[in-house]
């Protein structure tokens, strides 16, 4: 079945950088979009970041310019580099895989998530 294992996170300070993964397995992953959302405690889920299965990529404003979504297709492992990270960026970060619309906006569009992983970032 598909599975999908998300690490990385951790309590940084503002302005410090981290990398999230997730290891994905019971699918092609090469054949799918990927994508990064979060939900910070009292807050609605939002989309972070997704990538196409050929590449082409999608970022929440909030985080264009401070964040690199990036996929290892031979790995079957997706990435997100957060750097100058805010702490408005703490949250639950969530890892999904299958969409026909590979668009932030359309998280209930993915089929498949992780459990997360948390991110917590202090001023």
């Amino acid at each position: 079945q598909v599975q999908l294992v998300e690490s990385g996170g951790d309590s940084v300070q503002a302005g410090e950088s981290l990398r999230l993964s997730c290891a994905a397995s019971g699918y092609i992953f090469s054949r799918y979009c990927m994508g990064w959302f979060r939900q910070a405690p009292g807050k609605e889920r939002e989309g972070v970041a997704v990538i196409a299965p050929y590449g082409s990529t999608g970022y929440a404003d909030s985080v264009k310019g401070r964040f690199t979504i990036s996929r290892d297709n031979a790995k079957n492992t997706l990435y997100l580099q957060m750097n100058s990270l805010k702490p408005d960026d703490t949250a639950m970060y969530y890892c999904a895989a299958v969409s026909p619309r590979c668009a932030i906006l359309y998280p209930d569009s993915f089929t498949y998530w992780g459990q997360g992983t948390q991110v917590a970032v202090s001023s």
